[in-house]
């Protein structure tokens, strides 16, 4: 990808770099192409990704291995370096590039510092034999692409130079002892490495009425950052199958998660196609209720109890006030404030326009996610968690707000920008709320109405068994007086509202694999064609359909297709172990915001359900 112009990578060729408040995509080829700087919903200060080099990026790799100047390597006969090992620190996200070039090997060593005052991003060259010539270019573009800085050689008291670029509220110095030059409107150098040289290089940002931070120690810093990843990765008990996957999925769910808040965002990322060149692209950078609750459920059945009660602490604050005023997704701190808009100077990712920030389904109403808050705080009080005087009240209020709403038509767990409906899928997570209101009070001793709340639970239960299950097609429906049906119909038996092996869940099985799996055995979430769901028809295989199929799979019986799919599903992350939200398996690329947390989610789920771990709803 030159200056000019030119695709990011291949979504599955980016590497995860966390913070735990902000995240940076690293290509195979060394460019930082999408950070936001200081947190996740923060402005890009690299947006590369969603356009090209012009947009912002840092590149860091052997000359010749990428560019015009790969071209002109291979033209002139010459070896063009390459990258012959790519993998994290076990147990980490500090992120290592062994590259082999004609005159030696380097390896490269991305992280970013844990528990640090200040966002940065460090990269540390280390030539191991013979003599590299390395490249660097840095360009620097606040606001998305949009907001070109003011950049100037900084010199501080000792002497020692740095590059700081300012524009409006925002800063970004570059400390290292090689740094590049002024070229038009970017920075560019080349510089030489041999065996037993280490270059160390500082990416910092910091509010721009602030003074500009002086350099840190690398080795310091890189030692600290490993040992934190490591420790919290060791916490894991042992898997019987599937641990390295399941143990990078946590990471991955720490990693996107804001430490000092305790929000999880969904994805890093923005606008990254659901399919390639239409308009299904997303801001995934916020916290949903849905997979907060989740996250909750996979950290606290994983020996994780602090983080558990980190996430449901968030969530508790992010719906606190009027429970008319619930969203089904809120910004890091809960900020409710997240308009949707379109940023027109931006090719998107693939040609794949509009790019969006802010994401217009705050708005909508979801009647699941009620339900998925309160079976994630019911598995919380049956392992021990204990209730406040602040959070059963709260989830009190949750159901009087349920019951209010209990005839109100949603847009559904997929979001669709149509008409609303009755969909089966949140008519059974509305069910699943009384029922673990019930539960609290029949199993756990808590105050509350629980006889009205089973008069609820079971009048809804009535209703979906007449109005969303369908005799003649032996199977749920996707709503209300559809034929169609829809993926999530198979997270009615996760939450208890039938048995796996139930005839009426097998039937609705046995239907989704005839309607929505395609050629390779992948779960569509629906046909976008006959969804009538306000967008263009075209998607692909949402992996974590997939994986709760994986697990539907498991718990009927099925054991042998539940680890073939799982299988497959697995061979669909990258080298890395991180997932996207969908996967083409026709062309046998990612697709949609990565990495995906929803997807890594599902896949915990899915081993544990495999492994026998986790038991099945009663």
């Amino acid at each position: 990808m030159g200056l000019a112009g030119g695709m990011a990578s291949p979504i599955e060729d980016y590497a995860l770099l966390s913070d735990l408040r902000t995240g940076a995509l690293v290509s195979r080829t060394g460019s930082v192409d999408w950070l936001c700087l200081p947190r996740f919903d923060s402005p890009s200060a690299f947006a590369a990704l969603l356009g090209d080099a012009r947009d912002g990026r840092w590149l860091l790799a052997p000359h010749g291995a990428v560019d015009d100047c790969a071209e002109g390597f291979a033209a002139a006969g010459a070896d063009v370096p390459e990258v012959v090992g790519r993998s994290y620190v076990e147990g980490t996200f500090v992120l290592h590039t062994l590259w082999r070039a004609s005159g030696g090997e380097v390896l490269v060593t991305d992280f970013m510092p844990v528990g640090d005052q200040r966002a940065s991003l460090v990269r540390r060259v280390e030539c191991l034999a013979g003599e590299v010539r390395m490249r660097q270019e840095l360009v620097i573009r606040f606001g998305y692409g949009d907001v070109v800085p003011w950049v100037r050689r900084h010199t501080d008291e000792a002497g020692v130079e740095s590059i700081v670029a300012v524009a409006g509220p925002d800063a970004i110095v570059l400390h290292g002892d090689r740094l590049p030059h002024a070229e038009g409107r970017r920075h560019t150098g080349v510089f030489t490495v041999s065996a037993g040289d280490v270059v160390d290089l500082e990416l910092c940002w910091y509010p721009s009425h602030r003074e500009v931070p002086p350099r840190a120690a690398t080795g310091a810093r890189l030692h600290h950052t490993s040992s934190y990843w490591r420790d919290w990765a060791k916490a894991l008990p042992a898997q019987e199958a599937y641990h390295s996957i399941v143990q990078r999925s946590l990471l991955v769910l720490r990693a996107l998660t804001h430490d000092a808040t305790g929000g999880i965002v969904a994805a890093p990322t923005t606008s990254l196609p659901e399919h390639f060149g239409g308009e299904r692209n997303w801001d995934y950078r916020f916290c949903w209720l849905r997979d907060a609750a989740l996250t909750l459920e996979a950290m606290m059945t994983h020996g994780y109890g602090r983080e558990a009660l980190q996430w449901r602490d968030w969530l508790l604050r992010a719906v606190a006030g009027d429970p008319e005023d619930l969203q089904i997704m809120y910004g890091l701190a809960g900020e409710r404030q997240l308009p949707e808009r379109e940023l027109g100077h931006l090719a998107g990712y693939a040609d794949s326009r509009p790019v969006r920030i802010g994401n217009g389904a705050v708005a909508q109403y979801q009647g699941d996610v009620v339900g998925e808050v309160l079976v994630a705080l019911e598995k919380l009080r049956n392992l021990g968690g204990v209730e406040d005087h602040f959070s059963w009240p709260l989830q009190k209020a949750l159901l009087a707000y349920v019951e209010r709403h209990l005839d109100r038509k949603d847009h559904g767990i997929w979001e669709m920008r149509g008409e609303p409906r009755h969909f089966t899928h949140s008519r059974a997570m509305m069910w699943a709320a009384f029922d673990r209101g019930v539960c609290a009070v029949r199993d756990h001793g808590l105050d509350g109405d629980a006889g009205r709340w089973e008069e609820l639970r079971d009048r809804l239960r009535d209703e979906l068994l007449e109005e969303g299950f369908d005799e003649e097609l032996g199977s749920f429906t996707q709503s209300y007086g559809s034929r169609e049906v829809d993926a999530s119909l198979l997270v009615l038996a996760q939450v208890g509202f039938v048995a796996h092996d139930d005839p009426r869940m097998l039937g609705t099985v046995a239907r989704l694999e005839r309607d929505l799996m395609d050629d390779a055995g992948l779960l569509r979430r629906y046909r976008t064609a006959a969804a009538a769901d306000g967008l263009p028809p075209g998607e692909h295989p949402f992996l974590a359909c997939s994986f709760w199929l994986v697990e539907q799979y498991a718990r009927s019986g099925r054991i042998d297709d539940a680890r073939a799919l799982m299988d497959r599903l697995v061979g669909f992350a990258n080298g890395l172990g991180l997932m996207s939200e969908e996967y083409d398996t026709v062309g046998g690329r990612m697709a949609g915001n990565f990495p995906q947390a929803f997807s890594h989610l599902a896949l915990i789920r899915a081993a544990d359900a495999i492994n026998g771990h986790a038991q099945p709803p009663l």
